[in-house]
């Protein structure tokens, strides 16, 4: 395996919730319906595990779920895929589910370890080999992958910083400035990815459908994963349900 080969083991858990519909991917509705948007977090979920699977396949990398609400194991189970872990991890506070995750994989005794959102199944495989690279150089340092909303998609450590999670603004458009500032308060490096997206709003949506279905490019260097399970409930949508009108700036709030 990879870890053995490297010597180096970097963990990654991705923030998951089960796919309720009412519970998952809110922010989605409208213009989508809460059935829908729990099949989008569905296919998103396929889709980064997938990502990580083929990053462990390039760089020292163990993917796996940080998920919740409780008991709802068999959810992860039956959708995703065997190489992907999976640890219960639900607290009061985001900050506090994010800290948990990252002490659940330090106490599994890997070198680094990472947090990664739910919400970019487009994010290139090679991002999170660039990130597991960046921390296996030598010295303490961050890596942050900040988001083109302002919040982050991922946020690595080699040691757990607890500072970093405290007297953030989450789910608003300064948390990766927070999270930074942060950084700069303890004193450790940061490494920075590259900026890339969530797909939490319509306007996110019908960027990923652009990408995803219609050949456009998000970013000017980085291909984007070609996000298959996204890929095909979005074309699904498209031809059965009316998406592009859905998405539309002019429809969105009578959708």
């Amino acid at each position: 395996m990879s870890n053995e080969r490297h010597g180096f083991s970097c963990a990654i858990a991705v923030m998951a919730k089960a796919s309720e519909p009412g519970r998952a991917k809110t922010r989605l509705c409208p213009p989508l319906t809460p059935e829908e948007a729990a099949e989008c977090n569905t296919a998103f979920l396929k889709d980064i595990a997938d990502n990580l699977l083929a990053a462990g396949g390039t760089a020292p990398i163990s993917g796996c779920m940080a998920y919740g609400p409780p008991g709802q194991v068999a959810f992860f189970e039956r959708h995703l895929p065997a190489g992907i872990g999976l640890h219960e991890v639900w607290e009061p506070g985001f900050g506090q589910c994010l800290a948990k995750a990252m002490d659940v994989q330090f106490a599994a005794g890997h070198a680094a370890a990472c947090v990664l959102n739910s919400d970019s199944p487009t994010l290139p495989p090679s991002i999170l080999a660039e990130a597991a690279s960046a921390l296996m150089q030598p010295g303490d340092r961050i890596v942050l992958g900040a988001s083109t909303d302002g919040g982050y998609y991922l946020l690595g450590c080699k040691t757990m910083h607890p500072r970093l999670f405290e007297e953030i603004a989450w789910s608003t458009e300064i948390v990766a400035w927070q999270t930074l500032e942060r950084a700069a308060e303890i004193g450790v490096e940061v490494y920075r990815l590259p900026d890339w997206y969530d797909i939490d709003d319509a306007a996110a949506l019908r960027l990923a459908a652009a990408e995803l279905l219609d050949g456009h490019r998000f970013h000017p260097r980085l291909a984007s994963s070609a996000a298959p399970h996204t890929a095909a409930l979005l074309r699904r949508m498209r031809a059965e349900a009316d998406l592009d009108r859905r998405l539309s700036p002019g429809l969105r709030a009578s959708a």
